[in-house]
């Protein structure tokens, strides 16, 4: 998806990261409580050094509407992060993003004409109103509030397993909302966590979008407990198995832990899989001397081994694949966001329309009251 964002003045590009970090401070001391600084776990070191809270995308957009006293959120992180925040946040505060070409590879692989292309299809050929759509946090906000709209939910990494649960139940038992559940933008997330529940191979389809009807005939979009959007996570889909056996020769005491966002392989190869959080608690818990290999990106690995230098943590992919959307947000756009405040200027602010934000409330709240 092409978002605009204009070149920053050359007084921030050509700035030294001295300079920024002066600018950025004075800003920060101007504005006081009235902005709130939120670093996802993801974003550069340049950046995090000034966030006022760090997190996963939910986490923060949920810290933020608590934060009722801030009237500004600069959101250093990508556009769907944004979105719900401003989503969950009051309407006397306003969400920035510091780049707008800062979005989500994943979440661009699912947009809401081709969803409601498949719901349609989907209502020709099952009963769909026993298909109960799920989307990932990563998604935009015209999704979460489909999902809204159809009795769906929004889940997060951390909560995938219980808001599958309450949608379909486990293997055996189907004591859902409903039979089968359409789940984007993440095929893996929806496959790793569809076995943690009991299902096979057997269970599962994916939608590919890019294919008349999914490119599945009748039988397969109606005998399928889950449905699993043809997406991915451009770091997280990097890591393979081979990479986790050379970390084991090279380490034979050493601990795998990775994401779910990563293929079923990996997963299954893996000692320990979770959310970013799980991660950093993994590595937290881990015992002086430990050497973990991580399956995610690579700033937060690199934050990890700094923080904790009685370990050694890296990571599993020799080539180290940063997340190139997060990538995108640096001291200079930040910089350029807070001297705007300072100056009365309100740049780079991330709006979801009124239905939209109802309707995704509602699939968020949905979440809450699952899990």
């Amino acid at each position: 998806m092409v978002r605009l964002q204009t070149a920053l003045p050359d007084r921030y590009s050509t700035a030294t990261p001295e300079a920024l970090a002066d600018w950025i401070g004075a800003a920060k001391s101007v504005l006081g409580s009235r902005v709130l600084v939120l670093g996802h776990h993801y974003q550069r070191d340049e950046v995090m050094a000034w966030a006022d809270a760090r997190g996963d995308s939910f986490a923060l957009s949920r810290i933020a509407a608590e934060q009722s006293q801030a009237e500004y959120i600069v959101f250093c992180g990508v556009h769907f992060m944004a979105e719900s925040a401003d989503i969950l946040t009051g309407d006397h505060q306003q969400v920035l993003l510091p780049d707008l070409n800062a979005g989500c590879s994943m979440a661009d692989m699912a947009d809401i004409d081709a969803v409601e292309e498949a719901w349609t299809v989907l209502a020709s050929a099952t009963d769909v109103e026993r298909v109960v759509p799920v989307t990932y946090m990563n998604s935009s906000a015209a999704l979460k509030a489909f999902v809204g709209r159809h009795g769906g939910v929004v889940c997060t990494s951390s909560n995938a397993r219980a808001v599958l649960a309450w949608a379909i139940g486990t293997r055996g038992e189907r004591d859902g909302q409903g039979d089968q559940v359409l789940f984007f933008p993440d095929q893996h997330l929806g496959r790793n966590t569809g076995f943690a529940l009991g299902y096979g191979h057997d269970d599962m389809a994916v939608w590919d979008p890019g294919l008349e009807r999914g490119g599945l005939d009748g039988e397969s979009i109606k005998g399928r407990a889950l449905l699993l959007w043809k997406g991915h996570c451009s770091v997280h889909q990097r890591f393979r198995p081979a990479q986790l056996a050379a970390f084991r020769e090279a380490h034979p005491d050493g601990i795998t832990v990775v994401h779910p966002e990563c293929s079923h392989d990996v997963v299954e190869a893996a000692d320990l899989v979770g959310s970013t959080d799980f991660i950093i608690d993994a590595v937290a818990n881990a015992p002086d001397g430990a050497v973990i290999g991580v399956g995610t990106e690579i700033h937060l690995v690199n934050r990890l081994d700094a923080e904790h230098p009685t370990k050694t943590v890296q990571s599993l992919d020799p080539q180290v694949c940063p997340c190139s959307t997060m990538f995108r947000i640096d001291a200079a756009h930040l910089a350029w966001i807070l001297e705007g405040l300072v100056a009365g200027e309100v740049r780079n602010r991330i709006r979801v329309d009124e239905d939209t934000a109802v309707w995704a409330r509602v699939a968020l709240e949905r979440m809450l009251a699952t899990v």
